[in-house]
């Protein structure tokens, strides 16, 4: 399975409240960041059989722009696994019932993104996934736990310049 995760774009300051945190939107800038990212995408040619994103506003927004741009027509399937509180267990299980040869986009946050990357590919420093930056990992297994190996991890600045 190819993974590409990721990160929302910027949404300002984190709130307290964490019901008032859920609908976070986009800054502008956020807004533009994440176009440019699509943008790339679609150049790149990347198409997903799924894409699959956090219910939180800013995720959700993130992964509209992208499968506007890269010519999604599918819906989005928001899962609650995603949420930074998500468990990353239950994700990975529901994730292999998708099937091994899929291309899958995942829309998420930090530091779940990271720390479900570095799970994956046993990096033990870890790895850092900017807002609206982009990795690619190959799955390879899923039993006992998912593994596989990173492919690519582009920050925001590369893909905007790939634009």
């Amino acid at each position: 399975m190819d993974l590409y995760l990721l990160r929302h774009g910027e949404a300002g300051k984190s709130l307290a409240v964490a019901e008032k945190d859920v609908a976070r939107s986009l800054t502008v800038e956020g807004r533009k960041e994440v176009e440019k990212v699509a943008t790339s995408m679609a150049k790149l040619g990347l198409k997903f059989d799924r894409v699959l994103s956090s219910p939180l506003n800013r995720a959700r927004e993130t992964a509209e722009i992208v499968a506007k741009s890269t010519g999604r027509k599918a819906k989005i399937e928001y899962w609650d696994e995603l949420r930074p509180e998500g468990d990353k267990k239950a994700f990975t299980s529901r994730l292999a019932k998708l099937g091994h040869g899929s291309c899958v986009l995942v829309v998420g946050h930090e530091p779940y993104l990271t720390t479900l990357i570095s799970e994956m590919i046993d990096a033990r420093g870890g790895i850092l996934l900017k807002k609206a930056g982009l990795a690619r990992v190959r799955l390879t297994t899923f039993l006992p736990v998912a593994k596989g190996e990173l492919r690519w991890l582009l920050s925001p600045r590369v893909m905007k310049g790939i634009a």
